[in-house]
């Protein structure tokens, strides 16, 4: 543009501040070489823009003292809630219902709490210890320990020797031999013997399976279906199913025999402890 005629050059003044200066002559918009303001050209006069537009800031010299930082706006404090999870729709809760938590109890301090249904595994909150959530579906030969707050299956094809077995419910389709130790339930639908200590909340031997017990059975409710011989310590009530068949000591708060059901040996009735009366 320096070659350009000057006949093909206007003078344009700022409309901020009417500083003059060289333009082409088929200029549309510019800036102010002076205040850096941008403004259209229209007729050879400069006019304001119509829509707001980026600036450039004057470039400061040395000499010239900072500007004083702006104070800070003051900052909310949210406080974090619970993330209320999205509407789900009919369909998914009927297909997808929500489990609910699972009880857990610490192997160290035995201390109870609930965790999620899907963990795999947690932490105890009083002690810090660790605890397997893991389900085991046994169907060939074991001889491992195992330590989970999940469930086990014994398949038929399945047997447990020689160890102990600590869960929460434990379902016994196979073969069992060693101890046994469940925070919830002992379901037995298998012939055999059991020759290590059982503990359980609730014991369950179903019709037709027949079990002998060489060790007392230590659990807090019994419900006996098929054939059982050993010695059931219960805190709560023995439940003999019809045509269940129970020989051995039984101390139990209450045997309960149904039409059908027999029962030969020692009964000893213990009463209830009574609650604590703060």
């Amino acid at each position: 543009m320096a070659d350009e005629p000057k006949r093909h050059r206007i003078e344009v003044a700022c409309p901020e501040c009417g500083k003059l200066q060289t333009e082409p002559a088929l200029v549309v918009s510019t800036q102010c070489r002076s205040c850096r303001a941008n403004f259209q050209v229209l007729d050879g006069k400069g006019v304001i823009r119509s829509h707001p537009v980026t600036r450039f800031a004057k470039p400061r010299k040395d000499s010239d003292p900072y500007p004083a930082p702006e104070p800070e706006a003051p900052k909310l404090l949210l406080r974090a809630g619970p993330a209320t999870p999205p509407p789900r729709s009919f369909l998914k809760r009927w297909l997808q219902p929500i489990k609910p938590p699972r009880e857990v109890i610490c192997f160290k301090c035995e201390h109870s709490f609930k965790a999620i249904s899907e963990a795999q595994s947690s932490q105890c909150p009083k002690c810090g210890g660790y605890i397997s959530l893991l389900d085991h579906d046994i169907n060939e030969p074991w001889n491992r320990r195992i330590e989970t707050r999940g469930d086990v299956i014994i398949q038929k094809t399945g047997s447990v020797s020689g160890t102990t077995v600590r869960c929460h419910h434990l379902t016994v389709l196979g073969a069992l031999a060693g101890s046994v130790e469940c925070s919830g339930d002992l379901t037995i639908r298998s012939h055999g013997k059991i020759i290590g200590t059982v503990q359980c909340r609730h014991l369950h031997v179903e019709k037709g399976a027949h079990v002998e017990f060489l060790n007392p059975v230590t659990a807090e409710t019994a419900t006996i279906g098929g054939n059982v011989r050993g010695q059931i310590f219960c805190t709560g009530s023995v439940t003999l199913e019809k045509r269940a068949q129970l020989h051995g000591l039984v101390r139990t708060t209450s045997l309960i025999i149904k039409p059908g059901a027999k029962h030969s040996g020692t009964i000893e009735v213990i009463t209830p402890p009574e609650p604590n009366v703060i």
